[in-house]
């Protein structure tokens, strides 16, 4: 059996080593042969040469790299794309999800699951806010959508080959893979562990990145925001029907009390037109996934590989 080991990298120079050595542990004592694949997505730092260094040491090591800063789902989809084995690994290389745990999926995979993924028990190093935020989407996104994606995971994972294959017939630009893996279905499974602190380095994920992210998660996997968009607009235009009843009844049968202003009209102007405009911008995201996937564009472009 043969397990493939994608590692998206973004600036990560001070884990790649202790990444390797911690992987490479923990590969040697399980029956099998494995192969790693680092996607290099367009590091500023040394990171490139530091794999290039191992793979020359090292034949089970590939590397993929790629003109510029693709963006981490599109890192792990070249890997996906590339990779040869019966079972595939997705794992950071921050060293936040602990490689020792792979063999545990790998326990469990053996039992006849497709999918294993790791479920955050604890998140060390994290502050209130991105923790709080990550998991406020995640049980949004259940609630809202019919597939059953389970929260409080990553993209650290050990699948099968076979949904491997189906995620290579998915064609859509905009990748949310943790949705794309739970709606293939499957038997999937999960083990427990507490999410350590970054080794070193600072996370390229930064707010706004995780902000794209959800929107990519929630716009490919539920159609509430343009159902939520709908019945905003029938709501407001029931009020401002209200509003012009009673405008037309002050006007002609309160006159005594009956006063010109602006106030009361730039108010409801200024509210129909947010909402309008909230609305415009929901479906505005939407029909820029409609345009990316008609361009047809190639997801990545590679610069350099040592992949056969």
């Amino acid at each position: 059996m043969l397990l493939s080991i994608i590692v998206p990298i973004y600036n990560e120079e001070l884990n790649i080593a202790l990444l390797y050595q911690r992987l490479k542990t923990i590969l040697v004592s399980m029956p099998l042969s494995y192969e790693f694949i680092f996607v290099n997505d367009g590091s500023k730092d040394q990171s490139l040469n530091l794999i290039k260094d191992i793979s020359k040491k090292d034949f089970t090591v590939k590397y993929i790299n790629f003109s510029r800063n693709f963006g981490h789902q599109i890192a792990v989809s070249a890997g996906i794309d590339t990779c040869k084995g019966d079972a595939v690994v997705i794992i950071d290389a921050d060293l936040q999800d602990p490689p020792e745990l792979i063999k545990d999926m790998y326990e469990k995979y053996k039992l006849g699951f497709e999918v294993v993924y790791a479920k955050r028990k604890k998140r060390e190093g994290e502050s209130f806010l991105k923790t709080f935020t990550a998991k406020l989407f995640y049980r949004l996104l259940k609630t809202i959508t019919n597939v059953e994606i389970p929260v409080d995971t990553g993209d650290f994972r050990l699948m099968d080959k076979k949904i491997v294959d189906v995620l290579k017939q998915m064609p859509e630009k905009s990748k949310f893979l943790r949705g794309q893996i739970s709606w293939i279905g499957f038997n999937q499974t999960f083990v427990e562990y507490n999410r350590d602190e970054r080794h070193a380095g600072t996370t390229g994920y930064t707010y706004k990145k995780m902000f794209r992210f959800a929107l990519d998660g929630i716009t490919s996997f539920s159609n509430f925001p343009l159902k939520l968009a709908t019945w905003v607009g029938f709501i407001v235009s029931l009020l401002s029907f209200i509003l012009i009843i009673w405008a037309v009844y002050a006007r002609y049968f309160k006159t005594e009390t009956y006063v010109d202003g602006w106030a009361s009209i730039m108010v409801s102007v200024l509210f129909i037109g947010g909402i309008q405009l909230l609305c415009v911008g929901i479906i505005g995201e939407y029909i820029i996934r409609i345009i990316d996937n008609v361009r047809n564009r190639p997801l990545y472009v590679i610069k350099e590989t040592n992949m056969a």
